[in-house]
């Protein structure tokens, strides 16, 4: 289920403040400044930087 545009709106990325975009394909929350990807579980956004994931050529070694 897509997330209300009114939520995205107001939502930011907790560990950078950059603008969230909701990704239908993976049903992730992404945030387009530092591309970690929020999950949402049971229909609710998990915002939280210890739950996000970033992909693999954003990691550090």
């Amino acid at each position: 289920m897509p997330i209300k545009k009114e939520l995205l709106e107001i939502l930011a990325c907790p560990a950078c403040r950059g603008k969230i975009v909701y990704n239908d394909d993976r049903d992730t929350l992404d945030c387009q400044n530092c591309h970690r990807s929020y999950p949402i579980r049971d229909e609710i956004p998990v915002m939280l930087v210890e739950e996000a994931t970033l992909p693999p050529e954003k990691q550090q070694p």
